[in-house]
C-alpha cells in the first residue's frame, strides 16, 4: 500500500478514535498489550532479523536499541498498560469563562487528529507512539528506519488486532511500507492529510523533517546533554551521576554527551573521573575527549573541533574545565541542543543560578540527566522529547497529542 493510500485511510479512521470513549480506548489498549505478548515470537523472530542485517553497520549502542528481548516486550505491554491508567485528556475544560449575558465559553482538549511519527531503530517506539495516540484519540502512522522494520511491522500487526478487538478501526495504526528518504518526504508535505509531524531520531532526521515540512512539525530529541561539576559538588555524587547519564544507556537521547568541571576542583576531580570511567572498566572504557586543561591533568584524547557539539550515542565524553557556574551556563546556551542539563552542587546560589539561566527543556539540580523520559516523568512513555518552545517542552505525553476548541454555550444568543 502506498504512504498516501495509508494517510488516506488514517484520515478516515481518525474520527472513530476521536469519538471513542475512555472505556472503549482502555479496551483497545488493553487488548493491544496483550497482542504484543501473544505475538511475542514472531515481534522477536523479526528483531532477530533486524539485528543480523544491521551488524557490522552500525555500533554496538545502537544495536542494543533495536534489540529486542523477552523482557522488553514486557515491558512495551506494560508501558501500554500504564497509559491506560492515565487519565483521558479528551474533552477536557481547560478553560471556563460566562460572560455578563450569560453566554458560557470553555476552552475544551481535543484529538489532533492524524499523527505522522518518523523514527530510527527503536522499536519500541512502535508501541509507545500507538498507545499515546489511542489514548489521545488520534490516528497515527508510523515510519521506522529500515533497520527496525521488520521489528516494527511484527508489533503493528499485533497492535491492529488489538484495536479491532475492541471495535476501532485498524487503519487508526499504520506502518509505511517504504523506507526510503522519499516516503519520509511525502510525510512531511502531506498537507490536509498529516496534522501533526512528530521526527524521532537522529540529528540529520530531525533537521530535515524541520526544514522541509509543510505539515506543523515538533523539533525534537537530538541530546547533547550537559553535567556541570561544580566546585562546591559533592564529588562521590557527581562521579555516581557522570556514570549513570554516560554509562547506563550512552545510545539514548538523554545520555551525557559533555562534562563541565570547575577548574578549583579539576585537578583532584578528573582523576576520579578517569579512574571511574576509564581504569575501571577495562571491557568498555569510555573515552574522554580532553580540552587543553583537561588533558594536562590526566590522559585521553584531544577534542577535536566538533567534540562539543556531538551527539556521540556511545562511550564518549567530552570534558571542559571551566571556571565559573556562569562560564558553564554559557557554554551550555552556546552547545546544547535544549534537551538536559545537569549541576552537581553544593551551594544553594549556584543551584539557582543554573536553574534560572540554563534555558533547556529539562534543567536537573543534582540528578542524572536519564531521567528526562515520559515514563520516568508519570507519563506512561512519551511520543519524543520536545526541544522547541511552541505547543510542548520536553517529554510528550497524552496532554501534547491534544489541541484544543471552543466551545460556547448560548440561549438565543446574537451580537
Amino acid at each position: 500500500m502506498t504512504t498516501r493510500e495509508l494517510l488516506e485511510k488514517a484520515k478516515a479512521a481518525k474520527t472513530a478514535v476521536a469519538i471513542a470513549s475512555t472505556e472503549q480506548k482502555n479496551n483497545a489498549l488493553s487488548a493491544m498489550a496483550d497482542a504484543l505478548l501473544r505475538h511475542q515470537q514472531n515481534i522477536l523472530e523479526a528483531n532477530a532479523a533486524d539485528c543480523e542485517a544491521a551488524k557490522g553497520r552500525i555500533n554496538d549502542s545502537l544495536l542494543d536499541r533495536l534489540l529486542l528481548t523477552p523482557a522488553r516486550i514486557a515491558g512495551m505491554a506494560d508501558g501500554i498498560r500504564d497509559v491506560m491508567k492515565l487519565p483521558d485528556p479528551v474533552g477536557q475544560v481547560l478553560k471556563e469563562s460566562v460572560r455578563e449575558d450569560g453566554l458560557l465559553i470553555r476552552r475544551m482538549a481535543v484529538p489532533m487528529g492524524v499523527m505522522a511519527i518518523i523514527y530510527e531503530s527503536r522499536p519500541n517506539v512502535t508501541s509507545d507512539a500507538a498507545a499515546l495516540s489511542v489514548k489521545s484519540g488520534n490516528a497515527c502512522v508510523l515510519r521506522s528506519g529500515k533497520d527496525a522494520w521488520q521489528s516494527a511491522n511484527a508489533i503493528v500487526t499485533a497492535l491492529r488486532e488489538g484495536l479491532v478487538t475492541a471495535g476501532l478501526p485498524a487503519d487508526a495504526i499504520a506502518l509505511v511500507e517504504d523506507t526510503s528518504r522519499e516516503s519520509a518526504r511525502e510525510l512531511m508535505t502531506a498537507n490536509g492529510l498529516v496534522d501533526l509531524l512528530i521526527p524521532r531520531g537522529g540529528a540529520g532526521l530531525i533537521r530535515s523533517c524541520v526544514e522541509n515540512a509543510t505539515v506543523p512539525c515538533i523539533q525534537t530529541g537530538t541530546g547533547i546533554c550537559h553535567v556541570y561539576v561544580d566546585k562546591a559538588a559533592d564529588t562521590a555524587m557527581a562521579l555516581n551521576i557522570i556514570e549513570n547519564a554516560k554509562t547506563s544507556r550512552p545510545g539514548v537521547c538523554n545520555a551525557e554527551e559533555v562534562l563541565l568541571v570547575h577548574s578549583e576542583i579539576a585537578d583532584t576531580f578528573l582523576p576520579q573521573l578517569k579512574a571511574r570511567l576509564v581504569d575501571a572498566r577495562p571491557d568498555r572504557p569510555v573515552e574522554l575527549r580532553l580540552c587543553p586543561r583537561a588533558a594536562a591533568i590526566i590522559n585521553g584524547t584531544p577534542a577535536g573541533e566538533s567534540d562539543f557539539d556531538t551527539e556521540f550515542l556511545d562511550y564518549i565524553l567530552a570534558v571542559k574545565v571551566v571556571d565559573s557556574t556562569a562560564e558553564a551556563i554559557a557554554h551550555i546556551a552556546a552547545h546544547s541542543t535544549g534537551h538536559s542539563e545537569a549541576i552537581v552542587s553544593t551551594d544553594q546560589a549556584a543551584l539557582a543560578a543554573f536553574a534560572a539561566g540554563v534555558d533547556s527543556a529539562a534543567v536537573y539540580l543534582n540528578a542524572s540527566t536519564r531521567f528526562t523520559d515520559g515514563g520516568e516523568f508519570g507519563l506512561g512513555c512519551e511520543m519524543g522529547i520536545s526541544t522547541q518552545r511552541l505547543h510542548a517542552r520536553g517529554p510528550m505525553g497524552l496532554e501534547e497529542l491534544c489541541t484544543y476548541k471552543y466551545l460556547i454555550t448560548g440561549n438565543g444568543h446574537i451580537r
